[in-house]
């Protein structure tokens, strides 16, 4: 089993999130660090509360640092056009030196949308939106120029340049839980499949599902690496290694270790000393 940490960019400063992500890429048990794609916090003053923006914070994140992979978990499509995230998830694999996780989701937060404007399609459509869109990031990151004809998402001999560091594209990670649609997208395109789930028998329930669509779409299910959330107990960091063990023996590959607000570097030297 492989490791990775993630910092929630709500009700904490820069400089605490950055000096956790330096600290990170000194220690080779973590091998990717995340954040989150949203504009309001998720938990406590959910209405006024500091939330720092993801994108912009890979991109000084890919100089603070020089090894851990950087991405998003996961990029909301509902947010932004998908040839203007392409072109954003390519300079950021180029300011990395080929070290973005492109982190793909269809995008879910009402209150965002309602606060900024942004229209909240009814889910079928969303999702529509989100496959067509998943499609036009990987030819625009990976071809010399893209026509695409969607019902949505129309591009006329786009070009997206510079290209990538890592060809054809970063690997994609595909993040949700819906049987019908997100893990159905999930087994087609992604290089990751990352989900936030109740229990081990919960994720177990849901790769299952995900190992239907690769055999449907004759997708090798090894080529997806299957990930799940876990989150430490700022009062109990050891309590991790129950859930960690559950995931280890329901066969998970990457455990992404969800750290407390406010935590400090050296809880990475404890986690890696249990984990």
């Amino acid at each position: 089993m492989r490791f990775a940490i993630k910092t929630r960019p709500e009700h904490q400063t820069w400089a605490e999130i950055r000096d956790v992500w330096v600290a990170a890429d000194q220690i080779e048990l973590f091998e990717s660090a995340w954040n989150w794609d949203h504009f309001y916090p998720l938990t406590g003053d959910t209405l006024n509360g500091p939330n720092l923006e993801g994108w912009t914070m890979l991109a000084a994140m890919a100089q603070a640092t020089r090894r851990i992979r950087l991405g998003c978990q996961v990029t909301g499509m509902i947010y932004r056009h998908p040839a203007v995230l392409a072109n954003m998830a390519a300079t950021v694999d180029i300011i990395s030196d080929g070290r973005l996780e492109l982190g793909l989701g269809a995008g879910w937060n009402q209150q965002e949308c309602d606060a900024y404007g942004i229209e909240l399609p009814p889910l079928r459509e969303r999702f529509d939106r989100f496959d067509e869109g998943v499609e036009a990031i990987a030819k625009l990151l990976s071809q010399t120029s893209t026509t695409f004809e969607g019902r949505y998402v129309r591009l006329t001999d786009a070009r997206c340049e510079p290209k990538p560091v890592q060809r054809p594209y970063p690997p994609i990670t595909i993040g949700g839980r819906g049987p019908k649609r997100t893990l159905r997208t999930a087994a087609r395109w992604a290089q990751q499949w990352n989900v936030i789930t109740q229990d081990a028998d919960d994720w177990l329930a849901l790769k299952e599902v995900l190992l239907g669509h690769c055999a449907d779409l004759g997708r090798e299910p090894s080529e997806i690496t299957c990930s799940v959330n876990v989150r430490v107990d700022p009062d109990d960091v050891d309590a991790v290694t129950g859930p960690v063990d559950a995931y280890r023996e329901a066969g998970a590959d990457l455990v992404i270790i969800n750290l407390p607000h406010h935590a400090k570097p050296d809880i990475l030297e404890r986690l890696a000393g249990i984990l």
